[in-house]
């Protein structure tokens, strides 16, 4: 037994006070003599002893009943464990991931686990409530029941090792505090094994299960094929659990049906099938399918936009004609031209500038280059085997490259391909060794640290990298290499144009850093917004002579379609979709983690945790005591005689 008031049990020192009083009373019985002493004699030790009887059971009386009162006062009480006396911080993170829409016995776990808190958690109890994205700071159930009943899923989901570095930081410093950590999850598979248990911290696990763990998947979708009015589709549909099958798969255009099939999955499996859409200029599309798991990888949006062309600009002293074989139209909107009859103007507007074996580079060039490559316009650089190579330098120089050296005549093979760079990502499906390699006559030295995309035998460079400057160090002219022959020559300068305009892709993913260009000229004061159905946002975006760089991060937070918008002119079409690590319902085995207190269900943990640090008082008790021995003593001098 403990007491809230332990100070005022020193009062019971005063119960000395009446004893004194009754041991040291003077009143005594006078004599009476009478004549038959014998008789008087035996009258008067019958009335001592009753009237000593009836002191003492008085006294004992007062006694118990002073006693029960001070006892009272100080109010006593019994705990059921050491820590229900000391100061207690809570912090429980609920985890709203797009898992915890699985279904349980109740019904979806995350809303579940909600009207469980709401339920079971004290109205006046401190707590601090963390979602993947939120945080509600020592709060109670009285004061934020409106926003934990508005807790709704979220693409981003944490870890609980995560979670618990969040929570160390919501803790207060005190000493002699209990901090008690409680995650609510159904700890998926693909999170983060749960590392140790800080000893400070009281750590509570409580692991939702869902029923049916069968689940059904839209995974990716991509361009197959296309043609001149065709485009085919395929998209990968994964299953999970015991789902098995011919299953239907949905194409739409907005909420116009395009097309219907069907796809034949084996459990645990992914599969894949096609659509061949007949003149695809614009579409904002979706792929659906229907099942009773997960709900928000049911639907996976895109966009295809009727691409624009990328302006190539190539200044040449020599024969151009391999370069208007590699960039046609609509792709691409080539502009030749020599050195003679360049135009400035034009330049201020390309995507992409070649200089082909120029060999004297024009005055100002170097300034309009720099302005390109800073709007992540790229530059191609081929020089001639004639060329004044003190204006190359000097143009080098200005780009931040190193300087070519002399010009050497000694043939050799372009044997060295850097596989995973990325103009050459999903060329190769292989590494190929028996490579019918092309060569030069004569090559540029240099003693660049730049990128190296391509290189020589002995390792040395070909074709270099350094920013949005790609540099090759010799000419390629068929006099002096066979390179333009080399079907090589196909996805390199094709690959170097195409990312010189980043081009939307089908779609992106919510929660991750994404960029594209927008090609348009816009005046200097305005904005490029992204808009929906359900809204709109401004975007980060930087302004540029010929385009606009979006880049978008945390927004938007909803898979859907968008279009890019200049006020009220539609430019591009754009389509976020959720990450589908979380469709896979497979879950950690928690039960081996040690000095963890593990539970199944939110409502029977959080009555235990009460019960836990329950605090019965005993107060009532001691004055129901005093009451009774008010009431003995008051019979004890009535009816006592």
């Amino acid at each position: 037994m403990q007491f809230k008031y332990p100070e005022l049990l020193y009062a019971l020192f005063l119960l000395v006070i009446p004893i004194i009083v009754h041991l040291f009373q003077l009143r005594k019985f006078q004599k009476e003599e009478f004549t038959n002493v014998k008789f008087l004699q035996r009258v008067i030790l019958q009335t001592r002893k009753s009237s000593q009887l009836k002191k003492w059971l008085t006294l004992l009386s007062r006694l118990l009943l002073m006693a029960c009162l001070i006892i009272a006062f100080a109010q006593p009480f019994f705990t059921a464990n050491d820590n229900a006396t000391k100061p207690q911080e809570t912090v429980i993170y609920l985890d709203n991931s797009f898992s915890m829409q699985a279904k349980g016995q109740k019904g979806e776990l995350l809303k579940r686990a909600i009207q469980e808190l709401l339920e079971t958690l004290p109205e006046d109890e401190v707590f601090t409530l963390l979602t993947n994205t939120d945080r509600l700071k020592n709060t109670t159930l009285r004061e934020s029941r409106n926003e934990i009943q508005e807790i709704t899923y979220d693409a981003q989901s944490i870890s609980v090792n995560t979670a618990l570095i969040r929570a160390k930081n919501e803790f207060s410093k005190t000493k002699g505090v209990v901090k008690n950590f409680v995650a609510i999850s159904d700890f998926q598979i693909n999170d983060d094994p749960f590392q140790q248990t800080p000893e400070e911290i009281s750590v509570n696990f409580v692991q939702l299960s869902p029923v049916n763990k069968d689940n059904l998947s839209v995974d990716s979708v991509y361009v197959k094929d296309r043609g001149i009015n065709s485009i085919t589709l395929a998209t990968k549909i994964s299953s999970t659990g015991s789902l098995s099958g011919t299953l239907p798969v949905a194409l739409y255009d907005g909420n116009t049906l395009l097309a219907k099939t069907s796809v034949q999955l084996e459990e645990n499996s992914t599969s894949e099938t096609v659509f061949n859409i007949q003149n695809p200029e614009s579409i904002n599309g979706n792929i659906r399918v229907e099942d009773t798991g997960l709900q928000y990888d049911n639907i996976l949006y895109f966009s295809i936009n009727k691409p624009d062309p990328i302006k190539v600009i190539a200044i040449s002293d020599v024969d151009d004609s391999y370069l208007k074989k590699l960039y046609k139209s609509p792709e691409f909107e080539l502009i030749t031209s020599t050195t003679a009859q360049l135009d400035y103007n034009q330049l201020n507007n390309a995507n992409c500038i070649i200089l082909n074996e120029v060999l004297q580079l024009p005055n100002g060039l170097a300034t309009i280059l720099n302005k390109l490559t800073a709007a992540n316009g790229t530059v191609i650089i081929v020089p001639a085997q004639e060329a004044n190579i003190n204006s190359y330098n000097s143009l080098f120089n200005q780009l931040g490259l190193s300087p070519l050296s002399e010009l050497k005549n000694q043939e050799k093979q372009i044997t060295n391909i850097v596989f995973a760079h990325p103009i050459y990502e999903g060329v190769f499906d292989k590494r190929i060794d028996n490579f019918q390699y092309p060569k030069v006559q004569s090559y540029f030295t240099t003693t660049a640290n730049a990128n190296k995309v391509l290189g020589y035998q002995d390792n040395s460079s070909f074709l270099e990298q350094t920013g949005n400057v790609y540099r090759f160090t010799a000419a390629l002219n068929s006099q002096n290499s066979n390179f333009k022959n080399a079907p090589l020559i196909v996805p390199t300068f094709y690959n170097i144009a195409k990312q010189s305009l980043k081009g939307g892709t089908l779609y992106y993913t919510i929660n991750n850093a994404n960029s594209l260009d927008v090609n348009v000229a816009l005046p200097q004061d305005d904005i490029l917004k992204i808009e929906s159905e359900n809204g709109s946002f401004i975007p980060l975006q930087q302004n540029f002579n010929s385009k606009v760089q979006i880049t978008t991060n945390e927004l938007p937070e909803l898979a859907n379609n968008y279009v890019v918008k200049n006020e009220n002119q539609e430019l591009l079409k754009l389509s976020y979709n959720y990450n589908r690590d979380e469709s896979e319902l497979t879950y950690q085995n928690i039960s081996q983690l040690e000095n963890i207190t593990i539970n199944n269900q939110v409502s029977s943990f959080f009555k235990q945790m009460q019960q836990d640090n329950s605090i019965t008082d005993l107060w009532k008790w001691f004055v129901i005591f005093a009451l009774l021995f008010l009431c003995i003593e008051i019979l004890l001098l009535k009816f006592l005689k």
